[in-house]
């Protein structure tokens, strides 16, 4: 299967309108499955688009294969229907006037093939998503999830090469999100196409992909394994939009500081961390919660903290801290000993402390689960 290559691609709706997207460098290997991750607004609906011919990029160029497919330069320009490519949209973008089988069966119908061609096709993809036995019915006669791997079916069928999808799981209850989740792996790895998958939901990318690229402001901000973007964040945007409950940061700044950064900093000092200046973050799960007596082993960072509230999420439980004015906020998945107003340690490894410098870019080697693969 193709991979997909996006060079110096720009993305202006008028000239004097801020880039949509800015500089994209981006590399995406034969049949893989990338996420792209970010907030609305950030640009990643845009490049797929682009990527699909349904936009044009303001500058840059595209490739898929060894095929430009896209180039302001050198007045490329290949439309959609010839990129080999299938888009399974938001909205499904079903046609209501036409049966399940109709639907299923459109591409094909599109490219001539066959009425027995096209029949025998469709029933093999609608068997494998079991929905062959709503092929009589009307789109409005369907669940979501039924619509979805409708819309699903009728990309598949035409056996595309490269498989683009714009947040099509957004309108799925939960269930079915987890459902449809576990279906688009299984349909990856059966068709070992090459995947880009659009989504603002962080554990949609994390279960999915292969690859994630994260986008900010119309600018990629990492591109990485899943574990290296939760792990390894490359700067505090991506720390801090990757994780639920969001790292906790800590600011060091310069000048006066606050009792629980005068602690941090003194910690860093003696552990020969003291050149960060910046801020320190931690993550919910990787701060221990006991009570005064207790302690990590080894080089821990610990503080007193007072408990000001402890929150049932079902399975987990959420501490919130109060250290002088700041708040920070632990999770366990056993139920807490404690009850608000305690006054506890609260303690972090060492090599649970993610530095970043002033401007906000991770300081290098800190921060990595022992074991951790290196950067992509």
């Amino acid at each position: 299967m193709p991979g997909i290559t996006l060079r110096g691609i720009e993305k202006r709706y008028s000239r004097s309108a801020v880039p949509s997207v800015r500089n994209l460098n981006l590399e995406i290997g034969d049949g893989e499955f990338l996420c792209v991750l970010g907030p609305s607004g950030c640009g990643k609906t845009t490049t797929l688009r682009m990527i699909a011919g349904l936009e044009h990029p303001t500058a840059g160029e595209i490739r898929v294969g060894d095929t430009i497919v896209d180039s302001v330069e050198k007045g490329i320009y290949v439309p959609p229907e010839k990129r080999g490519m299938g888009f399974v949209f938001q909205s499904y973008a079903l046609w209501p006037h036409l049966t399940v089988q109709d639907n299923v069966e459109f591409g094909l119908a599109l490219r001539n093939v066959d009425r027995k061609t096209r029949r025998a096709a469709s029933d093999a993809v609608m068997e494998k998503l079991g929905i062959a036995k709503y092929r009589e019915r009307y789109p409005s006669d369907l669940s979501g999830g039924q619509q979805q791997r409708v819309a699903l079916a009728r990309m598949l069928v035409v056996q595309p090469s490269v498989i683009l999808m714009d947040e099509p799981l957004s309108n799925l209850d939960a269930k079915l999100r987890l459902e449809m989740r576990a279906e688009l792996k299984r349909i990856h790895l059966d068709s070992k196409a090459t995947v880009v998958f659009v989504t603002h939901d962080q554990w949609e990318a994390m279960t999915l992909a292969s690859v994630i690229a994260v986008m900010n402001e119309g600018t990629l901000q990492q591109l990485d394994s899943p574990d290296n973007i939760y792990n390894r964040p490359c700067n505090r945007f991506v720390a801090g939009f990757v994780g639920s409950p969001p790292m906790n940061f800590i600011e060091l700044g310069q000048g006066e500081t606050s009792e629980l950064s005068a602690s941090l900093r003194k910690y860093l000092d003696g552990a020969g961390l003291g050149a960060c200046r910046g801020s320190v973050g931690i993550r919910p799960e990787n701060i221990q919660v006991e009570p005064p007596a207790a302690a990590l082993p080894g080089q821990a960072y610990s503080s007193q903290a007072t408990v000001t509230g402890i929150m049932p999420t079902g399975g987990n439980w959420i501490v919130e801290l109060t250290v002088a004015e700041q708040k920070l906020f632990a999770t366990t998945n056993a139920p807490p000993r404690i009850q608000p107003g305690d006054r506890v340690n609260f303690q972090a490894g060492r090599a649970d402390l993610h530095l970043f410098d002033e401007h906000g870019n991770r300081l290098p080697d800190q921060g990595a689960t022992p074991g951790q693969p290196e950067d992509r």
